[in-house]
């Protein structure tokens, strides 16, 4: 019998690895399919606040934009009483009925939105640039720092944007962007024109799937 697992198929399955430019003006976009989401929303000041962080391994993110970690697990605050977990595909993370049972009978949900969103993952140190040409909001380190997400629209799409802490071995910002399913061939599309001025000759576009992260 297949495991339900083996029957999941991302909305960009067909995507592999975008690359264009070459060193400091160079970007990469691939997808990350399938990523555990849970939508949390409760009362940032209710006991279970505490509970939940307990149960999560980190408490709360409560200042706007800012993300939490907990080994694999990123928590992702998106409003004043809401929160965005995720976790990498197969990795161990609290599940939603620790999470329920983390609430109790105070007033909150926890939602399992892990197929409601796929997510893009642009890097480089071209991709602020090309990041900038469809996003409003002010992506410069001094105002969109590593670690930091945002609710957003890039070309008219609503994304959760979240500019990852790649570290310092990485070269240049690593972005995702977590965007609906039906409008994540549109978006792909979009950042794949949007990168074609720093595409080189030498550079081709993959073809073969991407490993998760």
């Amino acid at each position: 019998m297949t495991a339900d697992h083996d029957l999941r198929r991302s909305p960009l399955a067909h995507l592999g690895e975008v690359v264009a430019g070459q060193g400091d003006r160079q970007v990469t976009l691939r997808k990350i399919p399938f990523l555990a989401q849970f939508d949390l929303r409760l009362d940032p000041d209710a006991p279970a606040a505490a509970r939940v962080g307990r149960a999560l391994g980190t408490p709360l993110p409560t200042a706007a934009g800012s993300v939490a970690t907990a080994g694999a697990v990123r928590v992702l605050w998106l409003g004043p009483d809401e929160w965005l977990i995720v976790a990498p595909d197969g990795r161990a993370y609290p599940s939603r009925r620790t999470l329920c049972d983390a609430l109790g009978d105070e007033p909150g949900s926890v939602v399992d939105v892990s197929a409601n969103r796929t997510t893009l993952e642009l890097s480089g140190p071209a991709a602020r640039e090309v990041l900038e040409k469809g996003c409003s909001i002010d992506l410069h380190a001094r105002a969109f720092a590593p670690g930091r997400c945002a609710q957003t629209t890039v070309s008219k799409v609503n994304v959760v944007l979240w500019h990852l802490d790649a570290g310092p071995d990485t070269a240049g910002d690593v972005y995702r962007l977590l965007v609906r399913g039906s409008f994540a061939q549109y978006l792909a599309d979009w950042l794949t024109d949007a990168m074609e001025e720093y595409r080189h000759p030498s550079l081709t576009s993959a073809v073969s799937p991407v490993p998760q992260g």
